[in-house]
């Protein structure tokens, strides 16, 4: 038995409750004055959803929208301050003060004109971003629990390595609330399906809750490559050849909340990991974290490390005394011209 099954029926019923506040109108959801699309996650930890956002950002830019990405900023220096991390032409904070994710999405669209705010109320900032940026479209980061901020596209993203958390709300298990809260959703993004059989079975749980409900299938694919030592010079166009016999006996190591996927994908695309080391979701790495990385890397015979974006946005000031690599992911949509249509049509769906 889970000793945490009685908290997890607790929370569950705190946010049943919650949700039927806001669905007869006692709590408020207020619109932000301009198209507002929300991406977001039925379970904690990571779901694949940084690439979704970062891809409706850009296609709302593509459209001549003037677009704002509105994020909490989790696990940042200052939770409650407002941080304008990119005002869509240069990157004004770092990661501790912006979040890791709010700026490694600025990063990636870095020269697309999309600012990137960090503020847990989101109704606020967005009153802000139209003052100053003259903003037509929001892209609300994580937002589908983040109910008093209205959309008009609710797209909610699906890990299809782990659909469901453990079947247990939070702390049990992962689920932030119960499945049939997709009832809410626009869209369902089923992402990482590269690594899942078992897709058709999560798209029919989606279609047992609502058959009205937009179903996308996403996959992951690295770019490419580039040196965290180019990164921390600001040349992050400086890629390398991802040729994985070109660097054997790399050790990979990441801080994400699903890590497994990310060795999974390395080892699919051919490189022989020597071994990895895991850290929490939106680990702050200290000198004394790479220090140890480096030793596990040197007994397991490795030449080189491996790491993703997220985490190298927290390593920028960081000296390695061995290689480092950053993986560049990329997300791609088969029936991308269909999510292109839900994302920018003018009328709420």
């Amino acid at each position: 038995m889970n000793l945490l099954s009685p908290f997890g029926v607790l929370w569950g019923g705190v946010s049943r409750l919650r949700n039927a506040l806001y669905d007869r109108g006692i709590l408020a959801s207020h619109p932000l004055g301009a198209r507002t699309i929300s991406i977001g996650n039925l379970t904690a930890g990571g779901t694949g959803k940084t690439p979704i956002v970062a891809l409706t950002a850009a296609i709302l830019s593509d459209a001549g929208e003037k677009v704002c990405i509105l994020s909490r900023g989790y696990a940042r220096k200052d939770p409650k301050a407002r941080v304008l991390v990119s005002d869509g032409k240069v990157i004004l904070a770092d990661a501790a003060t912006a979040g890791d994710e709010p700026f490694e999405l600025a990063e990636r669209l870095l020269g697309r004109g999309v600012v990137v705010i960090a503020d847990a109320n989101r109704v606020a900032a967005a009153e802000w971003a139209h003052a100053y940026f003259g903003i037509t479209a929001f892209v609300l980061d994580d937002a589908f629990q983040h109910r008093c901020a209205k959309r008009d596209v609710d797209i909610v993203c699906i890990d299809a390595t782990n659909p469901w958390g453990g079947g247990r709300m939070l702390p049990a298990g992962r689920l932030r609330e119960p499945i049939s809260s997709l009832i809410r959703a626009d869209a369902v993004v089923i992402t990482r399906t590269e690594q899942s059989q078992n897709v058709s079975e999560i798209e029919a749980r989606v279609r047992g809750v609502s058959r009205e409900i937009g179903l996308f299938r996403s996959e992951n694919r690295f770019s490419g490559m580039v040196r965290l030592d180019d990164l921390r010079q600001g040349d992050q166009d400086e890629t390398v050849e991802m040729k994985p016999e070109s660097f054997p006996e790399p050790f990979a190591f990441c801080g994400l909340g699903n890590p497994d996927s990310f060795f999974r994908q390395l080892s699919a695309a051919g490189f022989r990991l020597t071994g990895s080391e895991t850290f929490p979701d939106h680990h702050c790495y200290s000198i004394d974290n790479v220090r140890a990385i480096e030793r596990k890397a040197v007994a397991s015979g490795a030449a080189c490390l491996l790491t993703t974006a997220k985490d190298a946005v927290k390593l920028l000031n960081i000296e390695f005394s061995m290689p480092c690599y950053v993986m560049l992911l990329e997300v791609a949509l088969p029936e991308i011209e269909k999510f292109r249509r839900l994302v920018v049509r003018r009328s709420v769906p």
